[in-house]
């Protein structure tokens, strides 16, 4: 019951945060571009463009990257302005229907100067994606780190390429690892229910929290494709509270069951 208690405490803390974060921001990360310690899932993926900060030794970068180009494959194009924005051109892709010509990667590193002694498991992570073409904005959020099981985890002395996947043991990963990437798709669930396709501009925002839902660390990257659109009908905000308040619901009561699931693939 106390477990209960606390975990419904945090997710207060963490819908309080849901809709005070919108002033999140970042420029390009270490001044250079480049994340700790590598890009550690895939292969083939450079360093590089990435947008975030590193403050205290907590480092959380954000970038877009060309998926689908004319040969529907990916590259290590990420069009950056060297602030916040990459921006793709739809009529330079062939992307399948059902997926974006662009995919948003997210890093996330507690321990980046190697002193701290933090694991992922010491911190809680909200993620931001925004479902509204136009240049406003229309959040849905969760904890990205916890929720997302086929993440790429490893540490400091991870090569490139070399994170681990193991949904099975993700508990165990966080608890002894403190570096977790991925790359998704927008088409992966993250369109609010609108086509992946479409036009627009969409603003991503990542941030660790310490347990009473404080930012410690943040980044925001808006990626555009194509033309941005004036008006389109979205969810309303009430729609999205709830769907916000849900996954967090699922994801305070994994965390407390110590049960992981991959929601979108």
């Amino acid at each position: 019951m106390r477990n209960m208690k606390n975990n419904i405490l945090k997710l207060a803390s963490l819908l309080v945060v849901i809709f005070a974060t919108n002033n999140v921001h970042a420029t390009i990360i270490n001044g250079t571009g480049d994340i700790t310690p590598d890009v550690i899932f895939g292969s083939g993926n450079a360093n590089g463009s990435w947008s975030g900060e590193n403050i205290n030794g907590i480092e959380v970068g954000l970038r877009g990257k060309l998926r689908y180009n004319l040969a529907g494959n990916p590259e290590n194009t990420f069009n950056y302005d060297g602030d916040k924005t990459y921006t793709f051109d739809p009529n330079l892709s062939d992307a399948p229907t059902n997926r974006s010509i662009f995919n948003f990667e997210f890093a996330v590193n507690v321990d980046s100067s190697g002193s701290t002694g933090f694991s992922l498991d010491d911190f809680t992570y909200l993620f931001e994606f925004d479902i509204d073409p136009t240049a406003g904005t229309n959040f849905v959020s969760f904890d990205i780190i916890a929720f997302i099981t086929n993440n790429s985890i490893g540490t400091n002395a991870t090569a490139n390429g070399a994170g681990i996947e193991d949904p099975g043991n993700y508990a165990s990963l966080l608890s002894n690892n403190n570096v977790a990437q991925n790359s998704q798709n927008r088409g992966f669930g993250y369109t609010g229910g609108l086509d992946p396709q479409l036009n627009g501009m969409f603003t991503y925002n990542l941030s660790v929290l310490d347990l009473n839902g404080g930012i410690l660390a943040s980044s925001s990257i808006d990626i555009i494709v194509g033309d941005v659109p004036v008006d389109v009908s979205a969810p309303s905000v009430l729609s999205l509270m709830l769907t916000g308040l849900m996954v967090c619901g699922f994801t305070g009561w994994r965390r407390q069951k110590g049960q992981y699931h991959l929601i979108w693939r």
